[in-house]
């Protein structure tokens, strides 16, 4: 069971990933503590898989360094054999039968708890005679997250895996992941373009965008410190020190706007008039996708603000 003292789930300093003359990543810097559900959102092209790939040592950085669970990602077997992952499309193989797959899971991982694996099964409904061929994508993606589990990895990956599922199948997927993360004491990383699944089962939030760790934090702490205010344009020359702006919008033909602020978690009331409001996770995700993607974004906004 990880604690305070264990190492960060993921330690990135300086981490850049390029693909030719594209940047999927740009020296990111990053530590999560040990011990969370991590919910990694942005929008196509932020870099996630890139992050996970190289989380699980499916491809090197261009430079600077990424450490998972204290130790370079597949440094070793018996560190490859610490992460499960689950890619997007939940592959399985579709000639073999979900008996074969966990057989195939005890040959070649030795930590395999071939009980797990077959209690996990029978509770989801899968025959072991089923071909995977055959499966719905929520029993595929079941199957894949069985398998994944079924190692006793002390971190968890997925890489979108619910994305296709249709809605009953992807709450289904996820209550079994916060089962298995809850029965095997594993930290978990969620990439998913919806807020919801992120919101239900994640404790943690990275938020990646223009190839940058825009915001990142336990989601209680970053809602703590962001507030909506509704004030007159000027109230925002008045804000005091510490307070950061990171979104305006004009409301009332440009008299008043709605800024979305950030200040110490559970800090006092901002001193300026008008109203303060709390904010919610996708007002929170979309401010700051939208101040590094827009037309006002600045170099200032995406740097210097990892490590938040």
């Amino acid at each position: 069971m990880p604690n305070e003292q264990s190492p960060p789930v993921l330690q990135a300093q300086g981490l850049t990933k390029r693909y030719g003359r594209r940047t999927a990543l740009n020296d990111i810097n990053l530590t999560v503590p040990p011990g969370r559900v991590i919910g990694l959102v942005g929008p196509n092209g932020a870099g996630k898989s890139t992050l996970l790939h190289l989380a699980c040592g499916l491809t090197e950085p261009t430079s600077g360094r990424l450490d998972v669970l204290g130790s370079r990602p597949a440094a070793s077997a018996s560190h490859l054999a610490r992460v499960g992952f689950v890619a997007q499309d939940t592959p399985v193989y579709g000639s073999f039968s979900v008996a074969d797959h966990l057989r195939l899971g005890a040959r070649l991982n030795p930590s395999w708890d071939q009980a797990l694996a077959e209690r996990r099964i029978a509770q989801v409904g899968l025959g072991p005679a089923q071909k995977a061929g055959r499966l719905s994508g929520g029993q595929r993606a079941q199957l894949a997250l069985t398998i994944a589990a079924a190692t006793r990895p002390e971190l968890l990956i997925f890489d979108e895996p619910a994305a296709a599922l249709d809605p009953l199948a992807r709450q289904a997927f996820l209550a079994n992941l916060m089962e298995f993360v809850t029965e095997l004491g594993a930290g978990a990383v969620l990439s998913s373009h919806l807020l919801g699944d992120i919101e239900r089962v994640c404790d943690h939030l990275i938020v990646l965008c223009a190839s940058r760790v825009q915001l990142a934090g336990d989601i209680p702490d970053l809602l703590a410190a962001h507030h909506r205010l509704v004030a007159p344009r000027d109230a925002l020359d008045r804000l005091p020190a510490g307070v950061e702006v990171i979104q305006v919008t004009d409301e009332d033909g440009g008299r008043r706007v709605s800024a979305l602020v950030r200040g110490e978690a559970g800090g006092p009331p901002l001193p300026v008039p008008g109203s303060v409001e709390p904010v919610t996770l996708e007002e929170l995700v979309l401010a700051y996708m939208t101040r590094a993607t827009g037309p006002a974004a600045r170099v200032g906004a995406t740097t210097g603000r990892n490590e938040r």
